[in-house]
């Protein structure tokens, strides 16, 4: 299967999926496993697709070909949107429903449409309601011939040990510094090399990661973070700053990066604190985690949502270790 799509530093799985591919000897269950950012979710795509594809053709379009399912998030409505537009939190998206695996299991009652093999994708895995879990189970304890599934997630904790036990673990590794510059050069060619250096180090070798900061600009609010964590913040001189570099109304994406760039910056200095510090460190990190995990469903006001994060990280702050 030679000429399939490339992966950057992750060829290795896709020799992998493909290889099991060839054999005939398919697993009926994958979990695709890594940090945010890896590439999981063009992965799983492109894998279903090459399932599905028949010797010889060309490998089709999996969000429209008939033998390859997704299941993910449903966008909330219009309606819910406009009623919650006064700024107050509203819901964005939904996590994946019975219903939607019940719609996914009646479609494996019949056989394939076009071949022998059907390719299910649940993305992300981790945020199937547990009612939806349980019933997916039951799939996966008796899979239909010819029926594959791929699981997404960079939680596999959040799954069931049942769910867990039935997949075989296909790992993404974390980029090197090259992997991730190649990237960064071959998606947004126009990033100077400052910009590129500062995604880098803050990416934590996620290519996704180090492609949002560069695309949302945050190379100053990167170097004004690490400021807050080496000097602290006492006059909240910095903390205004950052609030200026977000600007006054910063888009949804923009917010997420900020937190994403925030929690990175934390743990990136983990290495080589006190035991006290790093304490502090998890701390915050935890914290902005559960922001983190609201922030693209729920609205917050942009400029109290900065000072947040900047207070966070300066109550880690390193001059903090001297202090007596």
């Amino acid at each position: 299967m030679s000429g399939g799509p490339s992966f950057i530093g992750q060829d290795a799985a896709w020799r992998e999926w493909t290889g099991a591919i060839e054999s005939e000897r398919m697993h009926h269950a994958w979990l695709l496993s890594g940090a945010k950012g890896l590439g999981k979710r063009a992965f799983a795509r492109a894998a279903a697709a090459e399932l599905v594809r028949e010797p010889g053709s060309k490998t089709p379009d999996p969000l429209t070909h008939p033998d390859v399912h997704i299941l993910e998030h449903l966008p909330a409505n219009d309606d819910e949107a406009k009623k919650k537009a006064d700024g107050k939190p509203f819901q964005t998206k939904r996590n994946i429903t019975i219903d939607q695996v019940r719609r996914m299991q009646q479609r494996l009652t019949t056989r394939p449409t076009l071949g022998s093999r059907r390719a299910i994708v649940i993305d992300p895995a981790d945020d199937l309601e547990k009612n939806a879990v349980n019933a997916l189970l039951k799939s996966l304890e008796e899979p239909p011939v010819g029926t594959y599934f791929l699981l997404v997630t960079h939680q596999p904790g959040r799954l069931l040990p049942t769910i867990r036990s039935r997949c075989r673990i296909l790992r993404f590794a974390a980029l090197g510094a090259d992997e991730l510059d190649a990237v960064i050069r071959r998606d947004v060619p126009e990033a100077d090399s400052a910009s590129r250096e500062a995604a880098i180090s803050a990416a934590q070798g996620s290519p996704g990661m180090a492609l949002t900061f560069v695309e949302q600009d945050l190379g100053r609010i990167h170097e004004l973070m690490l400021r807050i964590l080496h000097e602290g913040d006492a006059d909240y001189h910095l903390r205004g700053a950052l609030a200026d570099e977000m600007g006054a109304r910063p888009t949804r994406e923009r917010q997420v990066a900020a937190l994403e760039l925030a929690r990175s910056v934390l743990v990136s200095e983990l290495a080589g604190s006190s035991r006290a510090r790093q304490l502090r460190i998890i701390e915050a990190h935890g914290t902005l985690s559960k922001i983190s995990m609201q922030a693209p469903t729920y609205n917050f006001d942009a400029g109290l949502l900065i000072m947040e994060i900047g207070g966070l990280l300066a109550s880690t702050a390193m001059p903090r270790e001297t202090a007596r």
